[in-house]
C-alpha cells in the first residue's frame, strides 16, 4: 500500500504517545514532520512500513518514537523484561555508533522529565553490537541484554547464530532497517534477508519491519524486500513517501577552461586550488573522493596548500580518529573533512554548508545522496560541486547533474537466489539444530531474494557443502543424509561460520599503531610489505614512520619534513550503475550524431 501526503495533525500524533514524552517532543520541536505524522500512527497500530523522505525529515525519530513510548509505557507498569525488544540494522558501523548517541541524548532528557515530576524513571537499555564491540561489552550484553539492540546485518547473523544469545531475541517486536535502499541491492542486503526470516523463525509472531530510505526507485520491490515472502506472497508493508523536494544548488566545476592543452600534473594542481578556494569560502565543508587512497591524497595536499584545519574519514581508520573527526565536525571545529564513502550516509555530522564531489560518483542516487549532507536541515538547500579532471569525467558528471536535477534515480537491482549467500545460511542454520530440506526450504524461500529459488536448487547447494556426489573433492562443511534428506553440523561447522560469514571481501591488512601502542588504522599487506625502515606514508591525514612489523602488526612514529607515500587499497573502484551507463551512452550517441550534421 502506498501512502502520500498526510494531514495528520501534530495533536494526534502526540495524543498516541505518553504525556511526559509528548512533553519532552515539544520542548524540542514545534510540530512532527510529514513522514512522522503518517508513520507514527501506523507504526503504533502495529503496521509495517517503508519510510521514504529526504535528508532531515525526522526519520530515525520516526521509526523509535512508537517503540520508545511503548518500552516506557512497560517500564511504567514494571513489564519490561531482560530481552532485546527492537532490532536496529545499519549498514555501517559509525552510523549504528551515531544512531546509539542519538538515542541515548533522547532518552537521558525523557528519564529527566520523569525524575523532576517525581516519576519513575524509565529503564530503557541500548546497546551497540558491531565487529568493534569489545568483548568485555558483549559479555554484558549477554548477561543483560539491551531492549534496543543496534546491529550490522553482519553481527546480526552471527548474533543469531550463537545459542544463548538467540534465546534473547525470541520476542523481538520491532526490527528497523535504516538505510534500506543502500543495502537491499547487494549481497549484504542478500544476507539481511535471510537473518529477517530466521530472526522471524524464532518468533512466535512477526514483528513490525520498519525501512528508513532516501529517495529509491523502484520503491515497491524495496518495499517487497523488507517485508518478505509468506505464502508465495509479499508480506503487507505500507509505503511511505513525501514528496517534499529540497532546493538543488549543483554544478560541474572544471579546473582549467580547456583541460586538453595542460597535462594532467597542472590539471590536478589546479583541481587542488580551486577545491582549496571553495573550503577558505565556506565554513564547513565535506569533500568526497569514492576511495581511501583519494581521500589521504586530497587531504595532504590541501595541508601542503596552507589549510591545517582539515580531516580525513575512512574505514581503515581506527574507530578512535573517526570518532575524533567526527565529534570535531560536530562541533565545527574544522573546516573542511573529506571522506571515500564512510559519511555519506545519515551518520550526525553538524552543520555542513558545501559538499565537493571529486570526480563521479558514479551513480545519480549516491551522487544525491552525498550532495544531501549538505543543508541537512529539512526544507534546507542542498549545495553541491563536481570537480571534474578530465573530459571523459566532465560528460560523465554533466549527464549525472542533469538527471540530478530531474530527480531521475537510479533504479536498485535486487540480487535473487544468490548460492554464496545460501551457502553461509545452510551452514548458519545447521548450528542450531539438524533441518529436513523442506523445513529449511521454506524458511530460505520466506526471503523476498529466494522467493524463486527450486528445491532441487538448494538440494545443489547442501551437496556441495557435504561434499556429496559430483563434489566429493570438496571438503565437508556440514553432514546430509540422503535417505531422510536431513542435513546438520559437523565438528568444525561453527568455526567454519564463523570464520567465514558476511559478503564484504576480506583484506590481508596490517593494523597500525603507534609506539607507545594506540591503534592508528590499517594499511594493505602488499603496501606494508614494500616499506622499509625509515619510511614516511600518510594515513588520517598524518605523516607517519614506519618502525618495525611484528605478525600482522606494523608499528610507526610521526613525521615530518620528507614527502609520505599515499598508501593504496585493494578493490577500492565504484563501478558506475547501469542507468548512468545508459544515460552516457545516449547523450555521446545524440552528441556524435548533432557533430555528423553540423559537419555536412
Amino acid at each position: 500500500m502506498r501512502t502520500g501526503r498526510s494531514s495528520v495533525s501534530t495533536a494526534r500524533v502526540l495524543s498516541l504517545m505518553h504525556p511526559i514524552i509528548a512533553e519532552w517532543f515539544r520542548s524540542r520541536f514545534t510540530e512532527v514532520t510529514e513522514a512522522q505524522a503518517m508513520a507514527v500512527p501506523l507504526i503504533h497500530s502495529g503496521e509495517g512500513v517503508l519510510v521514504s523522505s529526504p535528508t532531515g525529515s525526522g526519520k530515525t525519530l520516526t521509526a523509535f518514537m512508537a517503540i520508545l513510548n511503548e518500552l516506557t509505557l512497560m517500564s511504567e507498569k514494571e513489564k519490561l523484561e531482560d530481552r532485546v525488544y527492537a532490532v536496529y540494522v545499519s549498514p555501517l558501523k559509525a552510523l549504528a555508533n551515531d544512531i546509539n548517541a542519538n538515542l541515548i541524548r533522547p532518552l537521558d532528557e525523557i528519564s529527566e522529565l520523569f525524575r523532576s515530576k517525581g516519576r519513575p524513571v524509565p529503564r530503557i537499555r541500548v546497546g551497540v553490537r558491531t565487529g568493534d564491540t569489545l568483548p568485555n561489552e558483549r559479555q554484558k550484553q549477554l548477561r543483560l541484554p539491551p531492549h534496543i539492540f543496534i546491529t550490522t546485518p553482519e553481527s546480526l547473523s552471527l548474533v543469531l547464530s550463537t545459542p544463548v544469545f538467540r534465546k534473547k531475541f525470541e520476542q523481538v517486536s520491532y526490527v528497523i532497517v535504516d538505510e534500506v535502499h543502500e543495502l537491499c541491492d547487494s549481497k549484504r542486503g542478500v544476507a539481511l534477508s535471510l537473518a529477517m526470516e530466521k530472526l522471524r523463525s524464532i518468533c512466535p509472531k512477526d514483528f513490525v519491519r520498519i525501512g528508513l530510505s532516501a529517495t529509491v526507485a523502484p520503491i515497491q520491490e524495496v518495499a517487497d524486500f523488507l517485508a518478505g515472502v509468506e505464502g508465495g506472497k509479499p508480506r503487507a508493508i505500507k509505503i511511505i513517501e513525501v514528496y517534499r523536494q529540497r532546493s538543488l544548488d549543483l554544478q560541474v566545476l572544471c579546473p582549467a577552461s580547456d583541460m586538453t592543452s595542460l597535462s594532467f600534473e597542472v590539471v590536478n594542481s589546479k583541481m587542488y586550488d580551486v577545491l582549496k578556494g571553495m573550503i577558505d569560502s565556506h565554513k564547513t565543508t565535506l569533500v568526497f573522493t569514492n576511495t581511501r587512497s583519494g581521500t589521504e591524497s586530497v587531504v595532504y595536499k590541501l595541508k601542503e596548500r596552507g589549510l591545517e584545519n582539515v580531516g580525513a574519514h575512512h574505514g581503515s581508520l581506527s574507530r578512535e580518529t573517526r570518532l575524533e573527526v567526527e565529534e570535531r565536525l560536530r562541533r565545527g571545529e574544522l573546516k573542511a573533512v573529506v571522506s571515500s564513502t564512510s559519511l555519506e550516509l545519515g551518520i550526525d555530522i553538524g552543520s555542513v554548508d558545501l559538499v565537493v564531489q571529486i570526480g563521479s560518483p558514479k551513480s545519480v542516487a549516491k551522487g544525491l545522496q552525498r550532495i544531501g549532507r549538505a543543508g541537512h536541515q529539512y526544507g534546507g538547500t542542498s549545495k553541491g560541486r563536481m570537480l571534474v579532471f578530465d573530459n571523459d569525467d566532465l560528460v560523465e558528471c554533466a549527464v549525472l547533474s542533469r538527471a540530478a536535477h530531474k530527480k531521475m534515480i537510479d533504479r536498485v537491482s535486487i540480487p535473487v537466489n544468490s548460492l554464496d549467500v545460501l551457502a553461509q545460511m545452510i551452514v548458519g542454520l545447521s548450528l542450531d539444530r539438524p533441518w529436513t530440506v523442506d523445513e529449511a526450504f521454506s524458511l530460505i524461500t520466506r526471503s523476498y531474494c529466494y522467493r524463486t529459488l527450486s528445491i532441487d536448487q538448494m538440494r545443489s547447494v547442501i551437496k556441495y557443502l557435504a561434499g556429496k556426489d559430483d563434489f566429493e573433492g570438496v571438503y565437508s562443511k556440514i553432514w546430509y543424509d540422503v535417505s531422510t534428506d536431513t542435513f546438520g553440523k559437523k565438528r568444525g561447522s561453527r568455526m567454519i561460520f564463523y570464520l567465514n560469514q558476511g559478503t564484504i571481501p576480506e583484506e590481508a591488512d596490517y593494523k597500525i599503531y603507534s609506539e607507545r601502542g594506540a591503534p592508528i588504522g590499517s594499511l594493505s599487506e602488499k603496501f606494508v610489505e614494500r616499506l622499509s625502515v625509515g619510511d614516511i606514508f600518510v594515513l588520517g591525514g598524518r605523516s607517519y614512520e614506519f618502525v618495525r612489523a611484528k605478525g600482522t602488526k606494523a608499528f610507526v612514529k610521526s613525521a615530518s619534513g620528507r614527502k609520505p607515500t599515499v598508501p593504496s587499497w585493494t578493490g577500492e573502484t565504484l563501478p558506475r550503475s547501469f542507468d548512468l551507463s545508459v544515460l552516457i551512452g545516449k547523450f555521446r550517441g545524440e552528441f556524435e550524431e548533432r557533430l555528423g550534421r553540423d559537419s555536412d
